[in-house]
């Protein structure tokens, strides 16, 4: 009974953790800070800053190319961040399962 209530505490602390991700940001960044990319912890990206050399037709591949490098380093930045705080919110509540890793559920 005492794990079915640990259980119920958990899974209440992830709701309330996962309401709160929203709020988390990560920004990932390209071509030497030239290209970054903003998202939160929906893993949505917030806003895109191109550096005004950049804007030119002819480099548009070169943009687009920056513009993916960037957004790809904000979700994994933001993907170790949501994990950090998932982790934080479970931490203690559960028994220490082996190979039972809330954080990677996330």
């Amino acid at each position: 009974m005492n794990i079915m209530n640990k259980v119920k505490e958990a899974q209440a602390k992830i709701k309330e953790t996962q309401a709160k991700l929203v709020h988390l940001t990560a920004e990932g960044e390209a071509g030497a800070g030239m290209v970054k990319v903003f998202v939160n912890g929906e893993r949505r990206v917030i806003s895109i800053h191109m550096d005004d050399s950049l804007i030119n037709l002819a480099d548009k591949e070169m943009l687009r190319d920056l513009t993916v490098a960037a957004t790809n380093k904000a979700f994994e930045a933001i993907d170790v961040k949501i994990k950090e705080e998932m982790k934080s919110a479970t931490e203690g509540m559960m028994p220490n399962i082996p190979g039972m890793d809330l954080g990677n559920m996330f």
